[in-house]
């Protein structure tokens, strides 16, 4: 796993071993950065449940202005700070070791890109969409990862793209118009 572009472009990240964690992959990570290339710079960005931290040192490397990584997991927190260090990123990050949904409801932060990739057996996907309009700033996105596509609707947030990469399905809100 690397990163795929800006200032630590071609950098390697720690991964977990085993099969209970999947990052998602490099070209995924690409794409979907690709998509939202012109809102990353000087962004608010939400790494949700962020694991390895790839995703969030992603929207570092290509300029966020901060990022706060949220992960339940103390390994994947560890990790996250090992690969900090690794990168020696000196960039604006906040590190919580939360709930995803606790962690919504109890942060005063606005975010202007919320990535959000739950396990994929998570009972709290739809939970985590739906505390996101709270904290999603008015011009902000929300981006959903899953092994299936997004069916539904969520209070506050309506979907405006769909993309699928092999088995990876992301789907793109924006808050609803009043």
């Amino acid at each position: 796993m690397r990163i795929v572009a800006g200032k630590y472009k071609g950098r390697t990240l720690l991964e977990f071993s085993g099969d209970d964690i999947r990052p998602t992959a490099d070209r995924v990570r690409e794409s979907l950065f690709n998509i939202v290339q012109n809102k990353t710079p000087n962004s608010v960005f939400l790494d949700l449940y962020s694991g390895t931290g790839a995703m969030g040192i992603e929207a570092l490397s290509r300029y966020a202005k901060s990022v706060i990584f949220n992960d339940i997991s103390k390994n994947s927190i560890s990790l996250l700070r090992k690969n900090l260090e690794k990168l020696k990123v000196d960039d604006e990050y906040i590190i919580s070791n939360c709930d995803a949904v606790r962690f919504l409801t109890l942060t005063d932060k606005k975010f202007d890109i919320i990535f959000i990739d739950p396990p994929y057996r998570s009972d709290k996907k739809k939970d985590s969409l739906l505390y996101c309009g709270q904290v999603l700033n008015d011009d902000g996105i929300v981006i959903f990862e899953d092994e299936n596509e997004w069916q539904g609707e969520i209070d506050g947030l309506v979907v405006y793209d769909k993309r699928k990469y092999g088995r990876v399905h992301l789907t793109f809100f924006k808050k609803e118009e009043k």
